[in-house]
């Protein structure tokens, strides 16, 4: 099979294959982006995953299953990556969509936040970006170690305890709120006897909390396309709240997803702005812009805060790869517009998609598809 992108174009036909597991397949590819995609040129094709097949019968069932302009895909592990790799010496002209090296680095809340502290913005902004205060307790099963990681400096209390892998399971999700090293030791001493043995000596990150008006800002990135939203998130403390609390752990899970709050509700500890207004836009644009050049991946959100007691400083907490796009209106327009903006560019036009020459392929294996993005420079985009 031979697919021509200049051909495609002119058509107004691109095929775009896609893999997630079933319940993203389910919330993602909408009849709606179905159909307004294929009214603008672009047939979304699933990718059929059969876990029966040897390691290279299943890469070879994926190259049968082509050729495509480009692949989006959110799934993980060494067996898929081996099959994009043997896909893309195949078809090298195919756009990954994101590269698997570049999506690693979001399972690790330590790494995934590491391109905030690299970045350089517009003074202009009078904002200052940056990361929570944050440590590793590589081995939770040792509370004698909690004490000094913590006075030392490296955070101070509450803290936000989180699972240091970040994979997109339940068990990734399972964050608790802690007051004091009372509470901290109560927390690793109910994890260690509650969970295997395995489980309980995984790392955990202590993440310092800092006060933001029970807001959060969630900034979702297709490409260059950026859109901000506010959700409730948790509420701040005050010293007295702090000193009441003691000893306490307070678990949550995926709270900033709820409904985002109301304007007349009372928020924060005295603030001295107020929570609900949103971040400059040109500010969230050159943010979003940093970290996607920086993470070289198209598909991802990251929420931020705003400090309750300074108006001009905020901090990126999490970095997700591939959200729930679904939840914003008119997800399929950006989706589809991001596609046939990076399909039409002339590099891209120009290519044919049929299957690499034997020396082509030679030259393929040795290249790193996290470097190429499957071929092209997607997510070098400018």
């Amino acid at each position: 099979m031979k697919i021509s992108s200049s051909d495609a174009a002119a058509g107004q036909r691109f095929r775009i294959g896609y893999a997630f597991a079933p319940k993203k397949e389910q919330s993602f590819i909408q009849p709606s982006l179905l159909d307004h995609a294929s009214q603008n040129g672009i047939d979304f094709v699933p990718i059929s995953i059969t876990d029966s097949l040897s390691e290279e019968e299943a890469a070879e069932a994926l190259i049968q299953q082509g050729p495509f302009h480009c692949i989006i895909h959110k799934l993980y592990g060494h067996r898929w990556n081996h099959q994009l790799k043997q896909y893309s010496s195949k078809y090298p002209q195919t756009l990954i969509l994101d590269p698997p090296d570049s999506i690693e680095r979001l399972h690790n809340r330590v790494s995934m936040l590491q391109v905030v502290s690299a970045l350089k913005l517009n003074s202009q902004f009078n904002i200052s970006v940056s990361v929570p205060k944050q440590v590793v307790l590589q081995n939770p099963q040792s509370p004698d170690s909690i004490h000094n990681n913590t006075i030392d400096g490296a955070v101070e209390f509450p803290v936000i305890a989180k699972p240091l892998l970040a994979n997109g399971s339940a068990k990734s999700h399972e964050m608790c709120l802690v007051f004091d090293p009372k509470g901290l030791q109560t927390l690793l001493l109910t994890t260690t006897t509650t969970t295997t043995t395995s489980a309980s000596t995984q790392p955990i990150l202590l993440q310092q909390f800092v006060n933001h008006g029970e807001v959060v800002f969630k900034v979702y990135v297709i490409g260059e396309y950026v859109q901000c939203v506010k959700r409730s998130s948790l509420p701040d403390i005050s010293e007295q709240q702090l000193t009441a609390l003691e000893g306490q752990v307070l678990p949550f899970s995926q709270i900033s997803n709820s409904p985002q709050p109301q304007e007349g509700d009372e928020h924060g500890l005295g603030l001295a702005h107020d929570p609900h207004e949103m971040p400059p836009s040109d500010f969230v644009e050159e943010l979003a812009r940093g970290i996607r050049l920086g993470l070289k991946l198209n598909f991802f959100n990251f929420d931020v805060i705003r400090d309750s007691g300074n108006p001009h400083s905020y901090f990126v907490i999490d970095i997700n790869y591939f959200p729930g796009y679904a939840k914003l209106p008119s997800y399929e327009q950006m989706l589809t517009n991001f596609l046939l903006a990076l399909l039409n560019t002339p590099t891209q036009k120009d290519h044919q998609l049929e299957p690499a020459t034997t020396e082509e392929e030679e030259e393929s294996d040795h290249d790193h598809l996290g470097d190429r993005g499957g071929g092209g420079d997607a997510s070098l985009l400018p």
